[in-house]
């Protein structure tokens, strides 16, 4: 039996991965990957207290951050297409006229 601490450092491990991709990454595709990564880490905390309390409330919540996660890839790569076609490249620092 692992216990829950491993599975939260490796979830805080993997959320800090992907907070300093997004933090520091220009390129709109790594950026799409360093959020997914955290919402990754959301999930294993959701089953790691699921595993701990001995319910099944946080996989049904992982369930729904998964089925969020594929239309936040869906709405990310369709912006991802638009910046490409519009400016050549994928450097989110770029297209200041898609701002408001």
């Amino acid at each position: 039996m692992i216990p829950t601490e491993y599975f939260l450092l490796l979830s805080a491990g993997i959320f800090c991965i992907g907070l300093f991709g997004v933090l520091t990454r220009r390129n709109a595709l790594v950026f799409l990957m360093s959020v997914e990564l955290m919402l990754n880490a959301a999930n294993l905390n959701f089953i790691a207290f699921s595993h701990m309390h001995g319910n099944l409330v946080g996989q049904t919540f992982s369930l729904f951050a998964m089925a969020l996660a594929a239309a936040e890839v869906a709405v990310g790569i369709g912006i991802v297409l638009t910046l490409y076609r519009n400016f050549k490249g994928v450097d989110v620092t770029i297209p200041t006229s898609m701002r408001w």
